[in-house]
């Protein structure tokens, strides 16, 4: 019986691929190890990288395989954010004066206003409307070399709209280049219908939504905004154990504005990421460290809202795996550039540009439970791949305000971009 042929994909012309390696996260010094080849070429079959190397090809493997030409730029595997809030109706620049004013984030939530204002306007928009707005998001995520990415729910706060929020990000799975990985988070505030009874909302949550977005398998993932005001870190524990024995792994907002013992919370449960950590203190390091749990760190956030930048090199320090995401979403990140984060990563936290590359490939995808198949290039992962307008890491870090994607690749073929 014939066999239907392999689609082939040949990169070539590489100046320098620089690429981490492993199905792990990598820590301490071992995030600043990764691969570089000069003059390098990267073969695909079906989507799937099986070589990497220097010079040219095997010539009768090149027969009938499409070529990529990078023409010596600099090329790294597909980028990966690993904390979205990708789904969600409205936009909150109506919160700018506020904010500019001095006017606390917490102060703003409390009076009806941050994420319960996106609340309002999630659940009076249908499944169309949102799908074809965060569609939007992708495509200007997939411009800038986001090739998979996280997405969260946590603008619905009630079991429809929930559910609605992740059967959006289900259908863009399907549907969008970008390999969307789900998370569940309505544990992202307590709706105002439950104002005066939050242990209700714990209860729903608990009983009711996290069973249904588990048993749909509309969810991989459980997040818990564990801050003042919002989710203590008994309500939290409560919820995340919840979702563990729903077969939902563990990630948790924590110490972004207050330390009240979100990260110690991380390593006690052992989820896969703790995500924030600005005010972290050394006791949530520790934890971190011994409960294995990544840092995914959202520069863009502290940007944006004005606040210190989490403490990468005391975490790289600990041996604490470092992942750096854009925390998109209307409030209090409304940009999707992880070549901003990696700007900011740079000067910011003081990251070498290895270590970086590391934080937004492979310990990205190890975040978000890619690891496997995404976040290096190397035989038997995907080829997902971003061809850089620059010659060197370092000129990637060090260019600010433009779109260095020349050209990306998702599973062998250019979808964005162009050379």
């Amino acid at each position: 019986m014939n066999q239907m042929k392999k689609s082939r994909t040949a990169v070539l012309n590489i100046g320098l691929l620089a690429t981490p390696e492993g199905r792990q996260a990598k820590a301490g010094a071992e995030q600043g190890l990764i691969r570089i080849l000069k003059d390098a070429y990267v073969l695909a079959e079906d989507g799937v990288v099986v070589a990497v190397g220097t010079g040219q090809p095997d010539a009768q493997w090149m027969k009938g395989a499409d070529a990529v030409d990078a023409a010596g730029r600099l090329v790294t595997p597909g980028l990966v954010d690993a904390h979205t809030h990708l789904v969600f109706g409205g936009w909150r620049a109506h919160e700018l004066q506020q904010k500019l004013s001095g006017v606390p984030y917490l102060e703003i939530l409390a009076k009806g206003g941050g994420i319960l204002s996106t609340v309002r306007e999630t659940r009076a928009a249908g499944e169309d409307a949102l799908a074809e707005k965060a569609g939007l998001a992708l495509d200007g995520m997939l411009g800038q070399g986001t090739t998979t990415a996280e997405a969260k729910s946590g603008y619905g706060l009630s079991l429809g709209d929930e559910l609605k929020q992740l059967s959006v990000v289900k259908r863009l799975n399907r549907s969008h280049a970008v390999d969307l990985v789900p998370t569940l988070m309505a544990a992202h505030a307590v709706p105002e219908e439950y104002r005066a009874d939050r242990r209700a909302y714990v209860d729903l949550v608990i009983k009711q939504i996290i069973p249904a977005a588990a048993g749909e398998g509309l969810a991989e993932f459980c997040d818990v905004f564990c801050e003042t005001g919002v989710f203590s870190p008994e309500e939290a524990r409560e919820i995340l154990l919840a979702g563990q024995r729903a077969g939902l792994q563990s990630k948790i907002h924590a110490d972004e504005i207050d330390a009240i013992g979100g990260s110690e919370l991380a390593g006690e449960l052992g989820a896969v990421s703790a995500e924030h950590l600005i005010a972290m203190r050394d006791s949530g390091i520790s934890a971190l460290k011994a409960g294995g749990v990544i840092a995914c760190l959202l520069p863009a956030t502290s940007f944006y809202l004005g606040k210190p930048y989490a403490r990468a090199r005391g975490l790289i320090a600990a041996g604490v795996p470092v992942a750096v995401a854009s925390d998109f979403n209307p409030g209090s990140c409304p940009s999707h550039s992880l070549q901003l984060c990696m700007n900011l990563a740079s000067w910011q936290y003081r990251m070498q540009p290895e270590e970086i590359l590391t934080a937004v490939t492979l310990n990205a995808a190890a975040a978000i439970g890619r690891a496997e198949t995404v976040g290096s290039t190397e035989p038997g992962k995907l080829a997902d791949l971003v061809v850089w307008e620059a010659d060197s890491l370092d000129y990637l870090m060090y260019r600010f305000g433009s779109n260095l994607a020349r050209a990306v690749l998702k599973r062998g073929k250019v979808v964005a971009g162009r050379l």
